[in-house]
Protein backbone atom coordinates (compact mmCIF):
# COMPACT_ATOMS: atom_id res chain seq x y z
CA UNK A 1 0.00 0.00 0.00
CA UNK A 2 0.97 3.48 -0.92
CA UNK A 3 2.42 5.62 1.84
CA UNK A 4 0.62 8.41 3.05
CA UNK A 5 3.43 10.96 2.66
CA UNK A 6 3.74 9.49 -0.68
CA UNK A 7 0.62 10.58 -1.90
CA UNK A 8 0.90 14.08 0.28
CA UNK A 9 3.50 14.58 -2.56
CA UNK A 10 1.66 14.27 -5.84
CA UNK A 11 -1.06 16.48 -3.82
CA UNK A 12 1.34 19.36 -3.39
CA UNK A 13 2.90 18.73 -6.66
CA UNK A 14 -0.53 18.70 -8.63
CA UNK A 15 -2.04 21.48 -6.42
CA UNK A 16 0.92 23.84 -6.86
CA UNK A 17 0.98 23.15 -10.88
CA UNK A 18 -2.92 23.97 -10.92
CA UNK A 19 -2.13 27.07 -8.65
CA UNK A 20 0.80 28.46 -10.73
CA UNK A 21 -1.72 28.03 -13.99
CA UNK A 22 -4.46 29.96 -12.51
CA UNK A 23 -2.44 32.23 -11.10
CA UNK A 24 -0.26 33.17 -14.27
CA UNK A 25 -3.07 32.59 -17.33
CA UNK A 26 -5.71 34.74 -15.04
CA UNK A 27 -6.73 37.36 -17.95
CA UNK A 28 -6.49 40.76 -16.66
CA UNK A 29 -10.24 41.21 -17.20
CA UNK A 30 -10.96 38.27 -15.30
CA UNK A 31 -12.08 35.01 -16.69
CA UNK A 32 -15.26 34.30 -18.70
CA UNK A 33 -18.03 33.03 -16.64
CA UNK A 34 -18.79 29.45 -18.94
CA UNK A 35 -21.83 27.98 -16.46
CA UNK A 36 -23.64 28.13 -13.76
CA UNK A 37 -24.44 25.31 -10.88
CA UNK A 38 -26.60 25.80 -8.39
CA UNK A 39 -27.64 29.43 -9.17
CA UNK A 40 -26.75 32.39 -11.86
CA UNK A 41 -24.47 33.91 -9.21
CA UNK A 42 -22.43 30.12 -8.91
CA UNK A 43 -20.43 30.81 -11.77
CA UNK A 44 -17.70 28.39 -13.57
CA UNK A 45 -14.76 29.40 -15.54
CA UNK A 46 -12.94 27.96 -17.81
CA UNK A 47 -9.85 28.19 -15.78
CA UNK A 48 -11.91 26.24 -12.83
CA UNK A 49 -12.26 23.23 -15.46
CA UNK A 50 -8.72 23.85 -16.99
CA UNK A 51 -7.13 23.41 -13.36
CA UNK A 52 -8.90 19.94 -12.95
CA UNK A 53 -8.12 18.71 -16.47
CA UNK A 54 -4.19 19.43 -15.56
CA UNK A 55 -4.72 17.83 -11.50
CA UNK A 56 -6.28 14.58 -13.24
CA UNK A 57 -3.60 14.29 -15.85
CA UNK A 58 -0.89 14.75 -13.20
CA UNK A 59 -2.12 12.10 -11.25
CA UNK A 60 -3.14 9.65 -13.73
CA UNK A 61 0.52 9.57 -15.07
CA UNK A 62 1.55 8.50 -12.21
CA UNK A 63 -1.40 6.38 -10.57
CA UNK A 64 -3.65 5.90 -13.27
CA UNK A 65 -5.72 3.17 -11.58
CA UNK A 66 -6.60 5.65 -8.60
CA UNK A 67 -10.33 7.38 -8.42
CA UNK A 68 -11.00 10.97 -8.88
CA UNK A 69 -13.68 12.83 -7.78
CA UNK A 70 -13.52 16.34 -8.83
CA UNK A 71 -15.79 19.08 -8.62
CA UNK A 72 -16.41 19.71 -12.34
CA UNK A 73 -15.38 16.21 -13.98
CA UNK A 74 -17.55 14.01 -11.43
CA UNK A 75 -15.82 10.64 -10.69
CA UNK A 76 -13.82 8.79 -12.51
CA UNK A 77 -12.02 5.14 -11.47
CA UNK A 78 -14.77 3.97 -8.87
CA UNK A 79 -14.01 1.04 -6.68
CA UNK A 80 -10.24 1.79 -6.73
CA UNK A 81 -8.63 1.81 -3.20
CA UNK A 82 -6.78 5.04 -3.39
CA UNK A 83 -9.81 8.21 -4.35
CA UNK A 84 -8.66 11.92 -5.12
CA UNK A 85 -10.90 14.29 -3.97
CA UNK A 86 -10.46 17.58 -6.18
CA UNK A 87 -11.40 21.35 -5.79
CA UNK A 88 -9.49 22.97 -8.74
CA UNK A 89 -10.62 26.68 -7.51
CA UNK A 90 -12.31 26.57 -4.15
CA UNK A 91 -13.10 30.54 -4.28
CA UNK A 92 -14.17 30.52 -8.16
CA UNK A 93 -15.90 34.04 -7.15
CA UNK A 94 -12.90 35.51 -5.55
CA UNK A 95 -10.99 34.33 -8.32
CA UNK A 96 -13.41 35.98 -10.76
CA UNK A 97 -12.78 39.15 -8.98
CA UNK A 98 -9.24 39.58 -8.83
CA UNK A 99 -9.26 38.80 -4.71
CA UNK A 100 -6.94 36.55 -3.12
CA UNK A 101 -8.70 34.15 -1.56
CA UNK A 102 -9.00 31.18 -3.86
CA UNK A 103 -6.97 27.84 -3.27
CA UNK A 104 -6.47 24.70 -5.09
CA UNK A 105 -7.78 21.85 -2.48
CA UNK A 106 -6.44 17.95 -3.10
CA UNK A 107 -7.10 15.05 -0.76
CA UNK A 108 -6.37 11.66 -1.01
CA UNK A 109 -8.37 8.85 0.24
CA UNK A 110 -7.68 5.40 1.49
CA UNK A 111 -10.27 3.03 1.73
CA UNK A 112 -12.90 6.04 2.80
CA UNK A 113 -10.15 7.60 5.22
CA UNK A 114 -9.22 10.81 4.24
CA UNK A 115 -4.64 10.16 4.86
CA UNK A 116 -3.58 13.33 2.92
CA UNK A 117 -4.62 16.54 2.01
CA UNK A 118 -2.34 19.67 0.16
CA UNK A 119 -4.59 23.20 -0.19
CA UNK A 120 -2.46 25.95 -2.36
CA UNK A 121 -3.50 29.88 -2.39
CA UNK A 122 -1.05 31.14 -4.83
CA UNK A 123 -1.98 34.99 -4.19
CA UNK A 124 -1.55 34.43 -0.19
CA UNK A 125 1.69 32.33 -0.91
CA UNK A 126 0.60 30.28 1.12
CA UNK A 127 0.51 26.02 0.88
CA UNK A 128 -0.86 24.08 3.57
CA UNK A 129 -1.03 20.15 3.93
CA UNK A 130 -1.12 17.19 6.87
CA UNK A 131 -0.97 13.51 6.62
CA UNK A 132 -2.92 11.51 9.05
CA UNK A 133 -0.93 11.30 12.44
CA UNK A 134 1.57 13.35 11.21
CA UNK A 135 0.84 17.13 11.96
CA UNK A 136 -0.29 20.47 9.61
CA UNK A 137 2.30 22.61 8.01
CA UNK A 138 2.42 25.60 6.43
CA UNK A 139 4.70 25.99 3.56
CA UNK A 140 5.48 29.72 1.89
CA UNK A 141 8.18 30.86 -0.59
CA UNK A 142 11.93 30.77 1.36
CA UNK A 143 11.02 30.01 4.36
CA UNK A 144 11.07 26.87 7.12
CA UNK A 145 7.73 24.89 7.76
CA UNK A 146 5.57 25.88 10.21
CA UNK A 147 3.67 23.60 12.24
CA UNK A 148 0.22 24.38 12.30
CA UNK A 149 -1.71 24.43 15.96
CA UNK A 150 -5.78 25.94 16.41
CA UNK A 151 -6.25 28.28 19.06
CA UNK A 152 -7.15 26.85 22.63
CA UNK A 153 -8.99 27.24 24.59
CA UNK A 154 -11.11 30.43 23.25
CA UNK A 155 -14.25 30.96 25.19
CA UNK A 156 -17.34 31.53 22.72
CA UNK A 157 -17.72 35.62 23.68
CA UNK A 158 -13.71 36.04 22.49
CA UNK A 159 -13.91 33.71 19.34
CA UNK A 160 -13.37 34.66 16.15
CA UNK A 161 -15.59 32.68 13.75
CA UNK A 162 -15.08 32.24 10.03
CA UNK A 163 -18.10 31.52 7.85
CA UNK A 164 -19.59 31.33 4.65
CA UNK A 165 -22.39 31.70 2.88
CA UNK A 166 -24.70 29.86 -0.38
CA UNK A 167 -25.87 30.74 -3.60
CA UNK A 168 -29.29 29.93 -3.38
CA UNK A 169 -31.45 32.15 -1.86
CA UNK A 170 -33.75 30.58 0.34
CA UNK A 171 -30.56 29.26 1.69
CA UNK A 172 -28.73 32.75 2.56
CA UNK A 173 -31.86 33.53 4.11
CA UNK A 174 -31.95 30.92 6.70
CA UNK A 175 -27.71 31.92 6.77
CA UNK A 176 -28.47 35.11 7.54
CA UNK A 177 -31.01 34.82 10.27
CA UNK A 178 -28.79 31.95 12.02
CA UNK A 179 -25.60 34.70 11.58
CA UNK A 180 -28.23 37.48 13.30
CA UNK A 181 -27.89 35.08 16.22
CA UNK A 182 -24.30 34.21 16.34
CA UNK A 183 -22.62 37.45 15.71
CA UNK A 184 -23.93 39.06 18.88
CA UNK A 185 -22.01 36.34 21.28
CA UNK A 186 -18.77 35.83 19.99
CA UNK A 187 -16.05 38.10 18.83
CA UNK A 188 -16.99 38.72 15.33
CA UNK A 189 -17.53 37.00 11.89
CA UNK A 190 -15.03 36.89 8.91
CA UNK A 191 -16.22 35.55 5.62
CA UNK A 192 -13.74 34.71 2.97
CA UNK A 193 -15.13 33.23 0.50
CA UNK A 194 -13.22 30.04 0.51
CA UNK A 195 -14.20 27.06 2.49
CA UNK A 196 -10.67 25.50 2.20
CA UNK A 197 -9.16 28.62 2.78
CA UNK A 198 -11.02 28.92 6.31
CA UNK A 199 -9.96 25.92 7.36
CA UNK A 200 -6.88 26.30 6.61
CA UNK A 201 -6.93 29.71 8.96
CA UNK A 202 -8.28 27.92 11.68
CA UNK A 203 -5.19 25.52 11.76
CA UNK A 204 -3.31 28.23 11.51
CA UNK A 205 -5.24 30.11 14.91
CA UNK A 206 -5.94 33.32 12.14
CA UNK A 207 -9.55 32.42 13.03
CA UNK A 208 -11.11 30.47 16.14
CA UNK A 209 -14.07 28.67 14.17
CA UNK A 210 -15.54 27.99 11.35
CA UNK A 211 -18.93 26.79 10.41
CA UNK A 212 -21.11 26.91 7.03
CA UNK A 213 -24.25 24.90 5.39
CA UNK A 214 -24.22 23.21 2.30
CA UNK A 215 -20.33 22.90 1.39
CA UNK A 216 -19.30 19.56 -0.35
CA UNK A 217 -17.26 16.50 0.19
CA UNK A 218 -14.59 18.47 -2.05
CA UNK A 219 -14.53 21.56 -0.34
CA UNK A 220 -13.91 20.48 2.79
CA UNK A 221 -11.27 17.24 2.42
CA UNK A 222 -8.34 18.18 2.51
CA UNK A 223 -8.46 21.66 4.89
CA UNK A 224 -11.05 19.25 6.84
CA UNK A 225 -7.79 17.44 8.00
CA UNK A 226 -5.40 19.99 7.78
CA UNK A 227 -7.56 21.51 10.88
CA UNK A 228 -7.71 18.10 12.72
CA UNK A 229 -4.54 17.32 12.60
CA UNK A 230 -3.48 21.07 13.65
CA UNK A 231 -5.68 20.24 16.88
CA UNK A 232 -9.38 21.43 15.58
CA UNK A 233 -12.63 18.96 16.14
CA UNK A 234 -14.62 18.88 12.65
CA UNK A 235 -17.90 17.23 12.16
CA UNK A 236 -21.29 18.17 11.94
CA UNK A 237 -24.30 18.64 14.64
CA UNK A 238 -25.62 16.35 17.06
CA UNK A 239 -22.73 13.37 16.29
CA UNK A 240 -22.64 13.62 12.16
CA UNK A 241 -19.99 13.86 10.20
CA UNK A 242 -18.93 17.19 8.47
CA UNK A 243 -20.45 17.85 5.40
CA UNK A 244 -23.34 19.93 3.59
CA UNK A 245 -25.82 20.08 6.32
CA UNK A 246 -23.32 21.99 8.60
CA UNK A 247 -19.33 21.72 8.46
CA UNK A 248 -18.08 22.92 11.95
CA UNK A 249 -14.66 23.17 13.36
CA UNK A 250 -12.98 24.48 16.25
CA UNK A 251 -10.69 23.90 19.34
CA UNK A 252 -12.14 21.35 21.32
CA UNK A 253 -14.19 23.21 24.33
CA UNK A 254 -14.98 25.55 21.24
CA UNK A 255 -16.32 23.02 19.04
CA UNK A 256 -19.09 22.15 21.91
CA UNK A 257 -20.08 25.68 22.77
CA UNK A 258 -20.41 26.52 19.37
CA UNK A 259 -21.94 23.30 18.16
CA UNK A 260 -24.54 23.88 21.26
CA UNK A 261 -25.67 27.79 19.64
CA UNK A 262 -25.75 26.31 16.39
CA UNK A 263 -28.14 23.74 17.21
CA UNK A 264 -30.75 25.38 18.72
CA UNK A 265 -31.19 27.52 15.78
CA UNK A 266 -31.75 25.02 12.91
CA UNK A 267 -29.02 25.68 10.66
CA UNK A 268 -29.78 22.71 8.20
CA UNK A 269 -32.63 24.23 6.96
CA UNK A 270 -32.48 25.30 3.11
CA UNK A 271 -35.70 27.61 3.87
Amino acid sequence: MTAPDELLDLARQAASAAGRMLAERRPAGGPAVVATKSSPTDVVTEMDRAAERLIRKMIAAVRPADAILGEEGGETGQGAAVRWIVDPLDGTVNYLYGLPDWAVSIAAEVDGAIVAGAVVAPRRDEEFCAVLGGGAWLRTAGCEPVQLHCNAPVPLDQALVATGFGYDARQRRVQGQVLSAVLPVVRDIRRGGSCAVDLCSLASGWVDAYYEHGVNYWDIAAGGLIAREAGAMVGGLNGKAAGRSMTLGAGPALFGELHDLLAGLDPERDG
